[in-house]
């Protein structure tokens, strides 16, 4: 069982190094005089995380997934939604960030969603180390005002073991920014936007809920198109309502590939689409 004291140790940060990380993203920090006291911390540098660029979602990448959703330890990601009298979490994960890559959308959320608990999946491994450190950066550097506390990244396959994290209509938006196009079309089945992968993302959805997609990629932003609208449980929302919607114009301009494609001047393909009830069987 996981040791569920919420210890309030203070920790010198060490960029990059595992056994320091592993101690730091499970602590949670109360403000007190203590902490009033702590020096900040740098962020850290993308260069000390290098990581190729794709990895194979069909491989075995030994990774840890709970039995079911009602196995998985939260207080681990998020401590300050622990409650110590009651011995349970006071929120559960809202928002999932699939393929969160550096976590640019998860950071700029934080702020803008302050009641949800907010989840990145990066399938990568430096790539999630380096999401790791910036979030105890940032956690400790905003101390005081409790900041970020309600982010986190896990190291998964959404592909794969999505269901055995979140429970029946637990998610309220589901993100898909700028995911590996697979341009080969032997390699289409490995595409993030399935038929079969659909179906699961309309079970961890809440009727109503959001799926967001950009990309940058033309015949990538069409073929989640097509995927989603022939998909009886998705409707595609508005470009009047997109263009409202604050989601949209966070996820336009947050994440690094969005700002690669910013800086480059190119295309941004944007779709976003509805959670519909089941029909009723007359």
């Amino acid at each position: 069982m996981p040791n569920k004291d919420p210890t309030t140790k203070r920790y010198t940060y060490r960029a990059n190094k595992e056994e320091n990380r592993k101690e730091l993203k499970h602590v949670k920090i109360v403000v007190d005089e203590d902490a009033k006291k702590l020096k900040k911390i740098d962020l850290p540098k993308k260069r000390f995380y290098r990581q190729r660029a794709h990895s194979n979602p069909f491989s075995d990448h030994q990774l840890d997934y709970p039995i079911s959703p009602d196995q998985m330890d939260w207080f681990r990601l998020y401590p300050h939604y622990y409650d110590e009298t009651k011995k349970e979490m006071t929120q559960k994960v809202t928002i999932a960030d699939i393929g969160c890559g550096f976590g640019g959308l998860l950071i700029k959320l934080s702020p803008s969603f302050p009641q949800d608990l907010i989840l990145g999946m990066e399938i990568r491994v430096q790539v999630t180390n380096y999401v790791e450190d910036r979030i105890i950066a940032l956690r400790n550097n905003h101390v005081k005002k409790n900041g970020y506390q309600n982010i986190n990244v896990i190291r998964g396959n959404a592909m794969k073991f999505l269901p055995n994290f979140f429970e029946k209509g637990q998610l309220s938006k589901l993100f898909f920014c700028f995911p590996d196009p697979h341009f080969k079309q032997r390699k289409h089945k490995a595409r993030i936007i399935t038929d079969t992968l659909l179906s699961e993302y309309a079970y961890v959805l809440k009727e109503g809920g959001i799926i967001y997609t950009i990309t940058d990629v033309k015949d990538l932003h069409e073929w989640m198109v097509k995927h989603l609208e022939s998909h009886p449980l998705f409707e595609r929302l508005s470009k009047e309502w997109e263009s409202t919607d604050k989601c949209v114009e966070i996820m336009t301009n947050s994440t690094e590939e969005g700002q690669k494609v910013e800086r480059k001047r190119g295309d941004k393909y944007i779709a976003c689409f509805k959670r519909l009830p089941i029909p009723e069987i007359i």
